[in-house]
């Protein structure tokens, strides 16, 4: 197949390539919270080992901790090797590691079977963000960035829903969600291929200018730490909500079920929104809308009202951080060269799953120290701050602009 092939020629959604990368994103989000709804089985299952009560807790966020560790190794394999290698190769271990939790004897190894899982993740993750610079340009690129957003919403809710299903029957059955990813092997196989793009030369002048930081560095390491900020502070509702809702009194369980359903569904529509968001405010519109609607979720959570006010909550906070999301991303694609959006993929994925994974160092001493209310109040002004100073960009000159590679 032509990598070139004329992408014009049909809507973005159904473009072959654009398919194969938003069915790779469902896969990001099937990693971590998948086998969730199996947590309270598989400690019964192993209630004899006696170190079950930490190893069940880690089973969730382990994959995020070797994502963070190995992502931007893939993002150089990526530019050296090529995307289409680390996507097939990431794609084949997720299928060797993922179901492996079926058949594994006990919780060390399944423990060791996650951790590989997230290697994998790290790969297709970053193979994806990098063919969708490649692939697409302008519109059609803002266009995959919110699709692929979205298919990580409605995928996990799709994926935590059936899991609960197969968790009500056995444990380990939840495991086995995670080999639908051979369904999707052999069309990324055929669909997905490496475009060829001009590297830098390697003479003197080309030598001293690589000694020199490229002038994208540094906007793309100010833009990660932002979206890692972001993503730590978004975490307080996976990780905080079930707690915050068991102290108001409410059934834990299916209270937060819902309150992730809304979050993720919300989400979901929000990003399929993001070309047009992107058409009329820009990219710091954007952010400042996406800001403010987290503002106004956080700052709903602790005002009381029921559960109606609880679930407005979670659908402010999830159409918010599916309207940032896709930014980041578009942004740092738009602003690193060609040749280097494998590493660019590599920094963006790492500082997201950064994020997620120390959301609870943060949040369970500040809550200890100030309360769920507080530190909700506290986050909302945050990010209304954030929507406050987005929403000055729109006043500067060029400030959708890119800075030259």
């Amino acid at each position: 197949m032509n990598p070139r092939l004329n992408t014009l020629e049909l809507p973005v959604w159904r473009e072959p390539r654009a398919i194969a990368l938003l069915l790779a994103a469902t896969l990001v989000i099937m990693s971590n919270a998948t086998i969730s709804p199996a947590l309270p089985g598989l400690e019964a299952l192993f209630a004899d080992d006696p170190n079950a009560g930490l190893l069940i807790r880690l089973l969730v966020p382990a994959p995020s901790l070797t994502v963070v560790l190995f992502a931007p190794l893939a993002g150089i394999a990526a530019d050296r090797l090529g995307r289409r290698p680390l996507l097939l190769a990431g794609l084949v271990l997720f299928l060797l590691t993922g179901p492996a939790g079926l058949f594994l004897p006990d919780l060390e190894t399944i423990f060791a079977s996650r951790l590989l899982l997230g290697v994998s993740v790290a790969m297709i993750m970053t193979a994806q963000t990098a063919l969708a610079g490649d692939y697409f340009s302008g519109p059609r690129r803002t266009a995959v960035m919110g699709l692929q957003v979205s298919a990580r919403n409605f995928g996990g809710m799709a994926f935590i829903v059936l899991a609960g299903l197969l968790a009500a029957i056995a444990p380990r059955l939840p495991f086995a969600i995670y080999g639908l990813a051979i369904l999707y092997l052999p069309f990324v196989w055929r669909v997905v291929q490496d475009v060829p793009f001009q590297r830098p030369g390697t003479g003197q002048a080309d030598t001293q200018a690589i000694a020199t930081p490229p002038r994208w560095v540094g906007p793309v390491t100010g833009l990660a730490a932002v979206q890692m900020l972001t993503a730590m502070v978004f975490f307080l509702n996976p990780t905080q909500i079930p707690f915050y809702t068991a102290e108001l009194g409410y059934e834990s369980a299916r209270t937060t079920g819902a309150y992730l359903g809304v979050l993720m569904l919300a989400g979901g529509f929000s990003a399929l929104l993001h070309g047009s968001i992107k058409q009329r405010l820009g990219d710091a519109g954007g952010f400042a809308l996406g800001f403010m609607l987290m503002a106004a979720g956080f700052a709903v959570l602790p005002a009381g009202g029921g559960l109606s006010m609880l679930l407005a909550a979670a659908a402010l906070i999830g159409a918010g951080y599916a309207t940032v999301t896709p930014i980041f991303i578009a942004i740092a694609l738009q602003w690193a060269p060609a040749h280097r959006r494998g590493i660019v993929g590599g920094i963006m994925t790492t500082t997201m799953f950064l994020g997620q994974f120390l959301s609870p160092f943060a949040s369970i001493p500040a809550i200890a120290v100030f309360g769920y209310d507080l530190v909700f109040q506290g986050t909302a002004a945050g990010f209304a701050l954030a929507g406050i100073v987005s929403g000055a960009m729109l006043f500067l000159p060029g400030a959708d602009r890119a800075p030259a590679a």
